[in-house]
């Protein structure tokens, strides 16, 4: 069978340029991550510009999406992350626009930008992810600590980008972690922190045809992989192949397959997973159905490493919506 890098360059070569149409590429938004999407947009409309697509930003941030209609797309790229961008909201307009898009339908959006429903569906589904418990005001901090265990993980169940995640080592930290999280949602979730490698893995394709990336190591500088060091610091390295053991490596991408399959995604998404040190097992912490794809973004660097460069990797993306229905989960 032939790779995924090899069958994108085939898909690419047939690809004809004009039939994409007029292409709107959504960026920027409204969420706390406003200012990754924007980065993301612009490489991503940057790229379809170089291969003569035409295409044009739309910031939903500073327009009202319901302008998209009197733009005249044909199709649209979705570059937004977190709420209003990857939740299923604007993927529910745009399929009462009948306007095609990129990513994971409704459904799948809503379910994935969900940490605590996502996490049920994958312990349905018996996938290994951390245990939890979703955190109010009245959490016994004590009973809390005594479940998951010190260090934990607190951080807003529907935010992405790390913004308002704690790691939390004493019982006495957790209430403000609680309402650094609650600041910016109303869910807030607490899970067992595991102590070792961090791992993220990128999946294409939809369903059975659903397939892995190569596997990223994450090595950020004191172990601290927050906001900063995803998206500004030139200090995280991050290792492609990861240098783990060829098993390591399959048994990551054999969970993250069936995990993005389990919420429905489809086109591609990226996994997020920690190495347990003392186990050697591989457990699912979320699922992106709207990766970021700055400079220092993981779904190009793993594309990359499959023999997609960056500009192909967005015109491939792109030009699944020529097969994609509006309509479809």
């Amino acid at each position: 069978m032939k790779s995924w890098g090899e069958r994108v360059k085939e898909d690419l070569a047939k690809l004809d340029i004009q039939a994409l149409g007029r292409v709107g590429v959504l960026l920027g938004g409204r969420s706390g991550e406003r200012e990754i999407s924007l980065m993301s947009g612009n490489g991503v409309l940057e790229a379809l510009l170089s291969k003569g697509v035409n295409a044009h930003a739309f910031d939903t941030g500073l327009r009202c999406p319901t302008e998209l209609s009197q733009e005249k797309f044909d199709r649209v790229f979705i570059s937004l992350h977190g709420r209003y961008g990857e939740d299923g909201t604007i993927q529910g307009l745009l399929e009462l626009l009948n306007l095609p898009y990129t990513g994971s339908g409704v459904l799948a959006s809503a379910l994935a930008i969900d940490k605590i429903v996502t996490k049920q569906i994958w312990l349905s589904n018996h996938l290994f992810t951390p245990q939890y418990e979703e955190l109010t005001a009245k959490s016994d901090w004590n009973a809390v600590a005594q479940h998951l265990g010190l260090p934990l993980i607190v951080k807003p169940a529907n935010e992405g980008s790390s913004l308002g995640l704690t790691k939390v080592r004493t019982v006495e930290e957790l209430p403000a972690a609680y309402q650094l999280a609650a600041g910016l949602d109303k869910k807030v979730i607490a899970e067992t922190c595991i102590i070792g490698d961090e791992l993220t893995c990128p999946i294409v394709g939809e369903g059975e045809n659903a397939e892995a990336l190569p596997v990223i190591k994450i090595v950020p500088p004191e172990a601290n992989y927050d906001f900063h060091h995803k998206y500004f610091s030139d200090e995280t390295k991050y290792l492609c192949p990861t240098g783990l053991a060829p098993e390591v490596n399959l048994a990551v991408q054999e969970l993250v397959v069936a995990a993005y399959r389990a919420l429905g995604c489809r086109t591609w998404g990226r996994a997020d997973v920690m190495l347990d040190q003392k186990t050697g097992k591989p457990y699912l912490l979320e699922m992106n159905t709207s990766p970021g794809m700055t400079s220092h973004s993981l779904v190009p660097m793993a594309a990359k490493a499959s023999g997609v460069e960056y500009a192909d990797l967005v015109l491939w993306i792109l030009g699944t919506t020529l097969k994609n229905k509006v309509g479809a989960k």
